[in-house]
């Protein structure tokens, strides 16, 4: 893959739910290719890092910048350059994974949809498995597709929240090589707590504070 170069920026970036402090301040620059995991106990604003740089939510203080080949990409069109995997995205169980798939390729206007979707659920070993509804998936399969719906359109950034979860050692190895593949060009943010996922990255982002299990 030829991705365009992107780069993240946080200026003293925080978030609060109510009363309670879900993101402590923290600042950032890293230019890809490559990998940055963001780290933290549990409660420490991983997941909430992440959606605040995908355009999902908006920051009480501080400003985020995301820049692709040396263009600002507004918070509203992140979506576009940018893949996101959480264990929050679902998918419409009465469907296959192909069906899903295909409606999220047509969804986003993409050129060649049945080239985007093959591709996908090849990256993410799902292609046996293509014409399964996805009721009958195992949550370690879901997990894969939540995976491929990442990289559907082939976005210069790569956005993972916890890609591990539910995964099992096959599934763990397909994390590895889709990381790998797409660091090559482009850049991936994994956030996460495991040391194998942690050994993946180049840079580090910690983030501290007691998050919201206790009061602000």
């Amino acid at each position: 893959m030829n991705a365009p170069a992107a780069r993240l920026l946080g200026h003293d970036v925080s978030h609060r739910y109510g009363p309670r402090t879900a993101l402590r301040p923290v600042s950032f620059d890293f230019t890809g290719p490559g990998v940055v995991a963001v780290t933290g106990e549990n409660g420490s604003g991983k997941s909430t890092l992440l959606r605040i740089l995908a355009g999902l939510l908006r920051p009480a203080r501080g400003s985020t910048r995301v820049e692709v080949g040396g263009t600002e990409v507004a918070p509203r069109s992140r979506r576009v350059v940018l893949g996101l995997a959480t264990p929050e995205l679902a998918f419409y169980e009465e469907f296959t994974a192909l069906e899903n798939l295909q409606f999220a390729a047509e969804a986003r206007c993409l050129p060649n949809v049945q080239a985007a979707v093959q591709d996908a659920l090849a990256r993410t070993g799902l292609t046996s498995r293509a014409t399964d509804r996805v009721a009958a998936y195992s949550s370690g399969m879901k997990q894969r597709l939540r995976l491929a719906f990442a990289v559907l359109h082939g976005p210069p950034i790569l956005m993972l929240d916890e890609p591990g979860s539910h995964l099992d050692e096959e599934g763990r190895a397909v994390v590895e090589r889709l990381v790998l593949q797409h660091a090559a060009a482009g850049l991936v943010v994994i956030a996460t707590n495991d040391p194998r996922e942690m050994q993946l990255a180049r840079i580090r982002i910690e983030l501290s504070g007691r998050g919201l299990d206790h009061p602000a």
